[in-house]
């Protein structure tokens, strides 16, 4: 394959949104929220039943291809994986548990719990099944079908396409299997376009997350050690996130990024087996089978209800264009991570463990935060709704023993969290620039640093700014979404075309 060159165009369209968007933010920040809100009702009005459709067939054909013959058919034409099992689902693992996960496990739950899903049966406040109910919908927002969008079917057709035919490692080779290389031409608009939106949408879910943890890392520095709340500790803390993230992007995937995945899980299963010890572990084990027996119970249900518009535009359609507007780098990023392993073994380890793993972690947090609320009313509820996020994180974690240690620790790994997917993102959005998969480390680091400015540019302006560029993303998912639908039955094509090369009967 050959060395291809910067692609400037997807550069300067990329570049050009996340600028212009800054710029409005400045000039008529009024104007930027009516247009983010207007697009976004608008997304979630009319792609928002296609989403629910959409993510529930791509479950649906990854489980059919793991059960059969096709998931013994290996990825990227090695015979053994690059790196041992538990780093590899360490890295999968960090890059969307830290974008968002860390910051919804405390509050998620608490908001459901407070206002029950509207297509579960009602329970009686402050029953068992009235904290199922607050888990289970957690569960489908952060379960199977959003880690299956992520890095299943769109992650074989990119392998196949890169690995097995040469083509180098952007979005566009998502459409290799349809157009050839003709999607690769370099004046080829339309896969400009496909690069460009990708690169857009996981630039704005991940500046989201930035600025979100700039808000929550101050408020909790504040609150346990009295350093003030102020914008200048906001991007203090942004600017050492983003120099950790830059050095890791810099040094590449088996290096930075690994070691940073791995400190991450380490660090939050030492938490996690911390909050069993010390906190409630009675009451989170029995509300993790509860809420899954409610899950699994009502799946369908749950993932294609309709009747709430305006609450599924705030929960599971939100996440879903969130999690679609990921979804072709992360794509990328897995299949970059991934060869030599089977078809089977990454279905498994995308779409069966890592959301039994994040449902626990949400059952640790926010089933923890569901039991202090319990035993005192108000005591976890009254800081979400005052502080936010940030708040329901430090009110809980600060009520089980040595509360002040163990929230100085919350903090710290989900710095190391969002680190992780800057990073991750930074290298990932170089390569599909280049279609390298060893980008340039001047590429890597121009990324972050860009992710990390504009996300101190907006905390500056405001923390609606950083609320709208998050919500942006499930604006620019209307075009991913359309870009991710083919892979429902090129990836089976394409399995079938690997398996006969290896024999596989």
């Amino acid at each position: 394959m050959k060395s291809p060159r910067t692609d400037w165009p997807v550069v300067f369209i990329s570049g050009g949104v996340l600028i212009l968007f800054v710029i409005l933010s400045w000039i008529n920040m009024d104007f930027l929220e009516r247009f983010v809100n207007d697009s976004f009702a608008w997304s979630a009005n009319y792609f928002g039943a296609f989403w629910q459709l959409l993510v529930l067939a791509f479950f649906a054909v990854t489980i059919v291809m793991a059960c059969s013959r096709l998931g013994r058919v290996k990825l990227g034409m090695l015979d053994k994986p690059e790196t041992g099992y538990f780093k590899w689902i360490s890295m999968i693992m960090c890059t969307l548990l830290a974008s968002g996960g860390v910051f919804w496990a405390a509050a998620e739950p608490m908001f459901h719990y407070m206002e029950q899903p509207p297509m579960l049966p009602e329970a009686e406040a402050g029953s068992p099944f009235n904290v199922y109910n607050a888990l289970a919908q957690s569960f489908l927002d952060w379960g199977f079908l959003a880690w299956t969008i992520l890095g299943t079917l769109s992650t074989v057709v990119v392998m196949y396409g890169h690995y097995h035919k040469g083509m180098p490692l952007k979005p566009r080779t998502l459409f290799y299997p349809m157009f050839g290389k003709k999607i690769m031409e370099k004046n080829n608009v339309f896969g400009i376009l496909v690069d460009a939106f990708s690169i857009i949408a996981v630039a704005a879910g991940t500046i989201g997350p930035i600025g979100l943890l700039g808000l929550q890392a101050a408020y909790g520095f504040e609150s346990l050690f009295g350093v003030p709340n102020e914008y200048w500790t906001q991007a203090l803390i942004i600017f050492g996130l983003v120099a950790i993230s830059a050095i890791s992007a810099a040094t590449g995937i088996y290096k930075g990024i690994q070691l940073l995945s791995v400190l991450n899980i380490v660090g939050t299963l030492v938490l996690v087996v911390l909050m069993l010890v010390l906190g409630p572990a009675g009451f989170i084990i029995d509300s993790f089978l509860g809420g899954y027996g409610v899950y699994l119970r009502e799946f369908f249900n749950l993932s294609l209800y309709r009747g709430d518009k305006a609450w599924l535009s705030l929960w599971t359609v939100f996440f879903w264009g969130w999690f679609l507007g990921y979804a072709p780098m992360m794509a990328i990023f897995i299949g970059r991570i991934s060869r030599g392993r089977t078809i089977r073994q990454l279905f498994v380890a995308v779409a069966i463990i890592a959301p039994l793993v994040s449902n626990f972690w949400f059952t640790i947090v926010g089933g923890s935060g569901i039991f202090y609320e319990q035993q005192n009313e108000g005591s976890v509820t009254g800081a979400l709704l005052e502080g936010g996020m940030p708040a329901a994180m430090i009110s809980i974690v600060e009520q089980v023993p040595f509360g002040t240690v163990l929230a100085f620790a919350f903090l710290l790994v989900t710095i190391l969290f969002v680190a992780t997917t800057v990073d991750s993102m930074s290298y990932t959005i170089a390569a599909s620039v280049t279609g390298l998969s060893d980008p340039p480390k001047f590429m890597r680091i121009f990324w972050a640093l860009t992710m990390g400015a504009v996300a101190v540019v907006l905390l500056n302006l405001g923390e609606n700014s950083v609320n709208s560029i998050q919500s942006f993303i499930v604006v620019t998912a209307v075009p991913v979404s359309l870009i991710l639908l083919p892979s429902l039955w090129l990836a089976p094509q394409v399995a079938k075309k690997m398996a006969k090369e290896q024999g596989i009967q």
